[in-house]
Formats: C-alpha cells, structure tokens, sequence
C-alpha cells in the first residue's frame, strides 16, 4: 500500500480512481504554493516599506476556497484507505503545537486573525501529511520534481520577457535592484526555492544517474546565484556538505561518535572566537542597519519576547497586521506596519507563541527529525541523507528567515514534506 521504507521507491499497485485524484489534489496543493495565483506580482513601492509588503494572505476568498477544496480531497481519499487511523500520519507534537496555535487566539489582539490563520495551518500540515503517507514518499516527491522543474524552466523564461521577474529600479531598497526574482515576490523566495531544488535534483541524479537532473540542477545553481540571496548560496554547499558527511558517517557507531564529537569541538571553537569578540558583534547587532535592516526587527522582537515572554502576542499576530502588530509599540517608527515576517523563525516563534510555544516547536520541528537522524536504521541512505541536508538548510536558514509555521510557505511546505518522510517510515516499522 505504501513505499517500502527502505528506499524512496513506490511499491503501490494500481492506479484506481481514489490514487488518480489524490495525485492531481497534491499536485494541485503544490502549484498553490509554489506558483500561487499571482506569479509575477508587481511590487508597488507605494505599500513596500523596507522590501516588504501588506499581503492579503489567508483573507483571499480564492485562495482558501481552493485551498480548502484540494485538502477535502486530500482527507477524503485517506479516511477512505485507513479510516481515522491516518491521523498517525500527523507527529504528536507537532498536533500539539498546532492545538496550542488555536489556543492562542484567546490572547491574540486579533483573534479572528489568529483563528483563520490557524486553520490554514492545520489544512497545510494536514495535506503534506496525509499526501506522502498515503500516496506514498517517491510519488510525492517526484510530483515535486516536476513542479520545481516547471517552476525553473519558467523563471529562466520570464527573465528576457517580463520585466518585473528582475527587482526593479523602483524597489524602495536600492541593494536588490537588478537582482533575479523570477515568478516569485521578493529573492529571497526565489533563492530558497532553488536551494531547495538544487537539493532535490541532486539527489535523483545520484540515485538515477539521470543526466536530465544534473541540467536541471545546473541552470537551479544558475539562477539561484543571481538572485544573490546570501543565505541561500552560503547554506546551500553546507547543507550538501553535511549531508555527504552524514552519509558517509552513519554506517558505523564508531564513525557517528567520531563527527559527532568533532561538531562539538567546531561549536565550541566558534563560541570561544565570538566571546573573544564580543564587543565587535555587539556594535554590529545594535546597528539598525546591519543585515539588510534585519537587527532593527530582532532588536524590537527581543524586547517584545522581554515584556511577554510566556504566550507570546497570538498566532498570526506578527506579520501583515499593520498597525496591530504586537512589535507596534517597540519601534521608533511606522516601517513595522508592513513588516511580512520577522527575519528569524525562533525569534517569530517565541513573539507569537511565548516561550511554551517555542518549546513545543523545538521538540516537534527540530529534536523529533534530529532523534530520527540520529538513529541507525535501514533506511535507504541517501534518501535519508537528502533528508538531513533539507534539515541542516532549514535549521540554519531560520536564523535570517522566517519559514517554522509559514502557513502555505515554501519553505516551510518542504521542511513539513521531510517530517512526513521521517514520519512515515517510522510508522509503517511500527505498524
């Protein structure tokens, strides 16, 4: 009924109405988010403060009619193969962090917010969840492909013929003009959805000696290096990097133990060279301008999470509430308005969800995947060591980005698409 758990092959017979449909309604899910419906947006610099913009996000009428539609399928093809038993497909914890989430809405300054944005999370995680448990992790991952590949072949297309698929000279934020977007609304989207793909063509082109995936990663690796989004190109080759170590090293006790210790004495290297400058850190994050603007927003996180440290300000409160947001007060001036997302994902957590709220996300989203990885299993290797360079890349980028519980963000869409692959397995060597 399901792939065989040892490799990211598909063992499933037959392809009877009920598989057919699931396929287009996870296909259908990916195009949402990975296309969306307005593909080329153009960014007014009227509404853009800083890079960022008002969106209409979960109040789109469109938007969650369909995305309500493709999740109806979704659940009823599921219930219809396994009954209530396919909510195993869902990890504990992280259906507890989503419970916790709702729960919030009865602090949140905007409860109709937080209440809405929740349920588009619940229908996200529910729809990559269900899908990879039961259409199964290759057929999942391989209409992934084929969407990326579309999404790839039409950013290199757009860049001669329209012209917003380049950041304009009209950006509010002169460092990105000229900069590659593609189909998508800011670059740094844009990179993180090529490092994503380069990770993924990279693994069927080991797998399958496909040459068609080395060119595909080649023109990913292409664009990704002119969008110039710096956190994508620097964690590209160190997710890649720790991914071929893991490989290697996961075979023997003795080998994990080795590297293991060996990225301990590297942290602790790296934290004794940054006590030793201390100073020159602290003069460069109390500079507002430092990182593209980004300290000023973690300056204000930092003393809203002081103020509020326990529940957080709400679900969804964060981001694209203008003058609502919690951050509103921490400011010296109207820019937060338009902030988007908070440039940090654990920082964002902790805003929104109060330190209960960011304990609950580490345990579901960062040590359950790494307890998994930790195991030695007989889990096909490279699938699994694809996953960990999915992880390295997600852990590492939500240190300058927000993706952890970005509704129907892409990034976010594929860290949930490794937690199932992890999931899956592990339940189906329970079962």
């Amino acid at each position: 009924m399901a792939n065989d758990g040892i490799a990211i092959r598909d063992t499933r017979s037959g392809q009877d109405i009920a598989s057919r449909a699931l396929e287009f309604a996870f296909a259908a899910f990916l195009l949402l988010v990975f296309v969306g419906l307005s593909p080329f947006a153009v960014r007014d610099p009227n509404v853009l403060v800083n890079g960022e913009t008002i969106a209409a996000g979960e109040g789109d009428l469109l938007r969650q009619i369909l995305y309500l539609a493709v999740f109806l399928t979704i659940l009823v093809v599921s219930i219809r193969r396994e009954g209530v038993r396919v909510f195993d497909a869902v990890p504990v914890m992280l259906g507890l962090l989503l419970l916790w989430c709702g729960v919030s809405a009865l602090w949140s300054a905007e409860p109709d917010i937080t209440i809405r944005r929740v349920g588009l999370e619940v229908v996200v995680v529910l729809s990559v969840m269900l899908s990879v448990h039961n259409l199964g992790v290759e057929r999942c991952f391989r209409i992934l492909r084929l969407v990326l590949a579309v999404v790839l072949i039409v950013n290199w297309i757009s860049i001669p013929i329209i012209p917003q698929a380049v950041h304009l000279p009209n950006e509010t934020d002169p460092s990105i003009i000229g900069d590659w977007r593609g189909l998508y609304f800011h670059k740094n989207i844009t990179g993180a959805v090529c490092a994503v793909s380069a990770m993924l063509f990279l693994y069927y082109a080991i797998r399958d000696k496909s040459r068609m995936d080395w060119a595909l990663l080649a023109g990913t690796i292409g664009f990704l290096i002119m969008t110039r989004s710096k956190s994508s190109m620097g964690l590209l080759p160190l997710a890649v990097g720790s991914a071929a170590i893991y490989y290697a090293a996961w075979r023997r006790e003795m080998d994990r133990v080795i590297i293991s210790l060996a990225f301990v004495l590297v942290a602790i290297l790296v934290a004794i060279v940054a006590a030793a400058n201390y100073d020159a850190i602290a003069r460069i994050f109390s500079d507002p301008q430092a990182f593209t603007g980004r300290t000023a927003i973690w300056q204000a996180e930092i003393a809203f999470i002081g103020d509020h440290p326990l529940l957080g300000s709400g679900f969804g409160s964060f981001a694209d509430t203008g003058a609502l947001s919690p951050l509103h007060a921490y400011v010296g001036s109207s820019w937060v308005d338009a902030v988007s997302h908070g440039h940090n994902g654990y920082l964002q957590l902790t805003v929104t969800l109060g330190f209960v709220g960011l304990a609950l996300a580490m345990i579901a989203v960062i040590l359950t995947p790494a307890a998994a990885f930790w195991r030695i299993d007989n889990m096909d290797r490279l699938l699994k060591a694809f996953m960990f360079a999915l992880f390295v890349f997600f852990v590492f980028h939500n240190l300058t980005e927000s993706d952890f519980l970005e509704s129907d963000g892409a990034s976010w869409v594929v860290f949930l698409m490794m937690m199932a692959t992890l999931r899956d397995y592990r339940l189906r060597q329970v079962r």
